[in-house]
């Protein structure tokens, strides 16, 4: 791996942004495209769950950027988001690239262009560690979910799709 120096500006941005915050793992460059959460899982040898997916939506009401960090192998619950953040539309590639400054399957949860509004769901706390998209879809980095809420400032809530049994579905 060469340094984050030679990488991409969306990567750039994240491993600076890990570093003035003094999170210990700088982002990994990954030999092979990780844009959905089973590509990145696949890559780094862990279960899908440890992947921290970052799933955007559009708050209709003002137009801003709505993140939800999730585990990978869960879906998103749009209702239950909603009922935190206000009514909610579908973002597209450019409204996620103008929003975050990263292309969808590179969305980091840190070092956003504009701020969003940022949830993390409370699934991600079944895992001791977890890996995030670090501004690029060949990017990752490794954290804790609590070191998570620290580096975002994010609440934690429960926004998964609940299936008929009382069981979270996968994706």
């Amino acid at each position: 791996m060469t340094g984050a120096a030679d990488r991409p500006e969306g990567f750039r941005r994240v491993a600076a942004a890990l570093a003035d915050a003094g999170h210990p793992h700088a982002p990994v460059w990954l030999d092979v495209s990780a844009r959905t959460a089973q590509e990145a899982a696949d890559a780094l040898g862990v279960a899908l769950g440890q992947i921290a997916k970052s799933v955007v939506f559009r708050r209709r009401a003002d137009d801003v950027a709505v993140i939800v960090v999730t585990s990978g192998d869960r879906r998103v619950d749009e209702k239950r988001v909603a009922a935190i953040t206000g009514p909610l539309g579908r973002a597209d590639a450019d409204f996620v690239k103008a929003k975050t400054g990263f292309a969808i399957g590179g969305v980091s949860p840190v070092a956003h262009s504009e701020r969003p509004v940022l949830l993390i769901d409370r699934e991600l706390h079944r895992f001791d560690f977890i890996w995030a998209a670090a501004g690029h879809p060949n990017g990752v980095f490794r954290l804790s979910p609590s070191e998570l809420v620290v580096l975002t400032g994010a609440p934690v809530h429960d926004v998964v799709q609940v299936a008929a049994q009382g069981v979270v579905g996968p994706t």
